[in-house]
C-alpha cells in the first residue's frame, strides 16, 4: 500500500532538497525513503529507480533555472540582460548546489529535447541578438558564456576563491563586464 500523501511531485521536490543538502550524487531512492521514514518499495509506485529520480530532479532544476532566467531577462537587453542572466545561474548554484549539479545530469536525447534545456539556449541567444552576432559566432558565444558561468560557479562553490582578495563578487562583476566588452567586439575571421 502506498503511504498517503506521497506523490511523484512531492518525492521529486524532496529529492531536490536532499540534493542541495547532501549532494546530487548521494540522492537515491533509498535515501529518499529514509527521509520519509518509509520502505523503499513504497516509493516504486512513483519512481522506477534512482536514475528516474535523478532525471526528474534534473528536469525540475532545468525548469526552475529557465523560469528564473526568463523572469530576470524580461525587459532587459545588452549588458543589463547579460548581467541578469549570469546572476541567475550564479545565485541558483549558490542557493541550490545539488539542483545546479542536477541541471547538468545527462539526459537521453528525447528527454532532453522535451525538457527546459532548449529554453536555456533560446534565452542565451535572445541576449546575443543584442550584440548582433551572426551564426556560427552566436553558437560559439553561447558555448563561451556557458563555459565561463559554469566554470566560475564550480570553482566558487568548491571554495576556490575564498582564500584571497578581492571578493568573488567583485571578480564576478568584472568578468561580466569583460564578457560584455568581448561580445560587443567579437573577433571576426
Amino acid at each position: 500500500m502506498v503511504r498517503a500523501g506521497l506523490t511523484t511531485e512531492r518525492l521529486v521536490r524532496a529529492g531536490a532538497e536532499l540534493a542541495d543538502e547532501v549532494g546530487f550524487e548521494q540522492v537515491t531512492v533509498s535515501a529518499l525513503a529514509r527521509r520519509f521514514d518509509v520502505k523503499v518499495a513504497s516509493l516504486y509506485s512513483h519512481l522506477k529507480n534512482s536514475q528516474d529520480l535523478k532525471t526528474r530532479i534534473a528536469l525540475l532544476a532545468l525548469a526552475e533555472l529557465a523560469d528564473r532566467a526568463a523572469e530576470a531577462l524580461a525587459g532587459r537587453s545588452g549588458k543589463d540582460a547579460l548581467g541578469a542572466f549570469a546572476d541567475v545561474y550564479r545565485d541558483y548554484a549558490l542557493a541550490h548546489p545539488g539542483r545546479y549539479t542536477a541541471a547538468r545530469y545527462p539526459l537521453d536525447p528525447e528527454t532532453a529535447a522535451a525538457s527546459a534545456g532548449p529554453r536555456h539556449s533560446q534565452l542565451t541567444r535572445a541576449i546575443l541578438r543584442g550584440y548582433d552576432l551572426p551564426e556560427p559566432d552566436q553558437t560559439h558565444a553561447v558555448r563561451l558564456l556557458g563555459s565561463v558561468f559554469h566554470g566560475y560557479v564550480s570553482l566558487e562553490t568548491a571554495g576556490g576563491f575564498a582564500h584571497s582578495a578581492p571578493d568573488s563578487q567583485e571578480s564576478w562583476t568584472r568578468i561580466v563586464d569583460a564578457l560584455d566588452s568581448l561580445l560587443r567586439n567579437w573577433p571576426t575571421r
